[in-house]
């Protein structure tokens, strides 16, 4: 299982959100590259980034620090937050992000996604992003009547290989990730599957890892050092 520590942008800033309510906001760093090189020094190959101010304005807020860790951190990145037309994609693909998230132009223009699945193929994952099993949008502001496996199940038919899929609920609490609903994911629909929210424990990671889930994405717990990143490395 390929672990992704997560670095999330706000006003240039390393911050965490708790259940995704951008009014409860913690700052871990005001140097966001120096947290992607010292990710990369303890031996992780591949980083999370998600600006997240784009996730709820739409705009490219955190381009300029996004390039830099790039060019500077050489990981495989994903990146997330805002990015809603062609355009976006291919500036960060051309910055050497290895794949491009789509959330909320994923559940709100389908047809978009299917053309830029068929255009950039393994380069495009999708974010979902739910609670209570509806998917949420604009940077988990609002909740839609979509019903996220259902949702998954039809971007497996659209040639969708990758989806993050985040438990809004979990997200931030520091109190363990839904084990269940990647189990049934994992039975449901053939897509590699990235689990986020609430992952704090190695023994949360050793039953991912049990699942045959893809990847996991670690954060909190990181900055508040409950889980050490070599450790995690190590297990998985």
């Amino acid at each position: 299982m390929e672990i992704f520590p997560a670095i999330d942008l706000k006003d240039g800033k390393v911050v965490r959100l708790t259940q995704g309510d951008y009014n409860r906001v913690d700052v871990y760093s005001e140097n966001p590259v120096d947290i992607a090189l010292s990710f990369a020094e303890k031996g992780a190959k591949n980083l999370h980034v998600v600006d997240l101010d784009g996730a709820r304005d739409g705009k490219l807020s955190n381009f300029t620090t996004i390039k830099e860790i790039a060019e500077k951190a050489k990981m495989f990145i994903q990146v997330g937050g805002g990015i809603r037309d062609e355009e976006r994609i291919k500036k960060y693909l051309e910055i050497g992000v290895g794949r491009v998230i789509l959330g909320t132009v994923a559940a709100t223009d389908f047809a978009f996604l299917e053309r830029m699945v068929a255009a950039y193929r393994e380069k495009i994952a999708v974010g979902v992003d739910a609670k209570d099993e509806k998917i949420a949008v604009n940077g988990w502001t609002k909740v839609t009547g979509l019903h996220s496996v259902e949702f998954c199940n039809k971007l497996e038919n659209a040639g969708v290989k990758t989806i993050i899929y985040t438990d809004i609920s979990k997200d931030g609490a520091m109190s363990g990730t839904n084990m269940e609903i990647y189990k049934r994911l994992q039975n449901e629909v053939d897509c590699d599957f990235i689990a986020s929210g609430g992952i704090s424990s190695l023994e949360e990671l050793r039953a991912l890892d049990g699942l045959c889930v893809y990847g996991a994405i670690v954060g909190k717990a990181l900055y508040r050092g409950v889980l050490k990143l070599e450790e995690a490395l190590n297990l998985c």
